[in-house]
């Protein structure tokens, strides 16, 4: 088995193994709930569709005996986990847990790091139980992948466990550190940091540096901002009045570093005769914030300031009843899920109502007969696709192959991998890197450089198309962009 090293300050390597003890303190199961803390912070997110009912205790007492303690919405999604251990299974097709697959060691699954939860609200790690090392550790390598929440029988949300225990940790210590504040303010910073990049690049030595004072990992590159980002010069409609209303919510990072995707995904909306809205920044010349990378990194009030900006934003276009569809799954996605979260009143649950995906919007109004989109044979003769993990937690794969199935002559097949390993903001940093790898070569990479270089490679995630560059040198490409290449000039405006 490979051996994964974790520094930690003052005390050497850290190595996982079989079973799991941090700096002489073993993890066990909780206490009962009547010993449990009640000193611990509120919680940052609204917990309540997990608040349990007046009798039964956390752990699902089966005679029912009421709990004297009040037990709060976090405390029952995290006491949500039984102990089945589906999460230590690696059965195909299935995508949970992405680093215990990888590292096969019990304490990177989701059971444990649950469990390790329980422990922290029932007062075993001390005053300040999420800035205990037994929590981060048992957090660190949480990728956010949301496939607990649709693979496990309890359906326990591990990612919103971990963004509310790093929300509690930053808090206990007084806020976050600058790495992490940088990488969730990446298009805010970069026009600013730029040149710092490029020296990062030209300097001898310099990806060593930056690595040794922001822990980016010296091996990976960094996105790039694009020198013509998406919404210079574009005006906020495209397309015939007559045509059917959407909105192309072009989120900020796809905006910024991936501007041809945005461009791929608007021709592809033009062309099937929509009236295309573009809503932005209010200086106009940027894509809207979700939060998304925000709340991962624990800062959920900068999440909730940046969703609360976007929902005021899109209010307008959901009171017309337009389709809000996105391109970048992690971030569009999150509009249906951890929005509601963020105590953002009616807004949030009537966004998540119109949230798509484009390959959602495509599909659903091709098998409704209204998808009238002039597409001939593209470059490819065949693609290989990579789901993101976020379009498989949602069950979005069906309306991906779908959507690529409307390109006459096209042999789609699809990697049976669970996560690409990158995961936003996760492969970039150095300690976890080794981890990152594992987790990309574990399915992706190999069946990525067993494809013949006359397939093209699908993965809508951007942070997927970043590891696949970086472990294959093969290009990724968004669904929008193969669909761009297959329209018929003949019959496109």
């Amino acid at each position: 088995m490979t051996h994964f090293r974790r520094r930690r300050r003052g005390s050497g390597v850290i190595r996982a193994g079989a079973g799991f003890a941090w700096g002489g303190e073993t993890v066990v199961h909780p206490m009962p709930m009547s010993h449990a803390r009640t000193d611990l912070p509120s919680s940052h997110l609204d917990w309540s569709a997990y608040a349990p009912s007046a009798f039964g205790g956390l752990f699902g007492d089966p005679f029912g005996t009421p709990d004297p303690t009040p037990v709060d919405g976090f405390r029952a999604a995290a006491g949500a986990c039984n102990g089945r251990q589906a999460c230590l299974s690696k059965d195909p097709g299935t995508v949970m847990c992405p680093s215990f697959r990888a590292t096969g060691d019990p304490t990177h699954a989701t059971e444990h790091r649950a469990r390790t939860v329980q422990a922290a609200l029932a007062g075993q790690y001390g005053d300040q139980p999420f800035a205990s090392e037994a929590v981060i550790h048992a957090l660190s390598w949480c990728l956010g992948c949301k496939a607990c929440k649709r693979e496990c029988p309890q359906a326990v949300d591990l990612a919103a466990l971990a963004v509310e225990a790093r929300a509690r940790r930053w808090q206990a210590r007084g806020g976050a550190p600058l790495a992490v504040r940088l990488l969730a303010d990446a298009p805010r910073l970069v026009g600013r940091l730029g040149p710092l990049a490029r020296l990062r690049e030209m300097l001898p030595g310099g990806r060593w540096l930056v690595q040794r004072l922001f822990g980016i990992d010296a091996r990976r590159a960094l996105p790039r901002a694009a020198r013509r980002p998406f919404f210079q010069d574009l005006p906020a409609v495209l397309g015939p009045e007559s045509g059917h209303d959407v909105v192309l919510l072009v989120d900020d990072h796809t905006a910024l570093f991936e501007p041809a995707v945005a461009r791929a995904a608007l021709d592809v909306l033009l062309a099937a005769g929509c009236r295309v809205f573009l809503p932005r920044s209010a200086d106009g010349r940027h894509g809207l914030a979700s939060g998304k990378p925000a709340l991962s990194a624990g800062l959920v009030i900068q999440a909730r300031r940046e969703a609360a900006v976007l929902l005021e934003t899109l209010a307008p276009h959901l009171d017309a009843g337009r389709p809000i569809i996105g391109l970048e799954p992690s971030f569009h996605l999150m509009l249906r899920d951890d929005l509601q979260m963020l105590g953002l009143g009616e807004g949030a649950p009537r966004l998540a109502r119109h949230a798509l995906l484009l390959e959602e919007y495509l599909a659903r109004e091709s098998a409704a007969g209204r998808l009238h989109l002039p597409l001939r044979r593209g470059p490819w003769r065949q693609v290989v696709v990579h789901g993101h993990c976020h379009q498989k937690a949602f069950g979005l794969m069906p309306a991906l192959q779908a959507t690529l199935g409307l390109i006459p002559g096209l042999t789609v097949e699809v990697i049976d991998a669970g996560c690409c390993g990158m995961a936003g903001a996760f492969g970039l940093q150095a300690d976890n890197y080794a981890v990152s790898m594992a987790i990309a070569e574990e399915a992706l990479l190999p069946a990525v450089r067993a494809a013949d270089p006359a397939t093209g490679v699908v993965a809508n995630g951007m942070s997927c198309r970043q590891q696949i560059r970086h472990g294959s040198t093969r290009l990724g490409l968004h669904v929008a962009q193969v669909l761009q290449a297959a329209l018929d000039p003949g019959e496109t405006a």
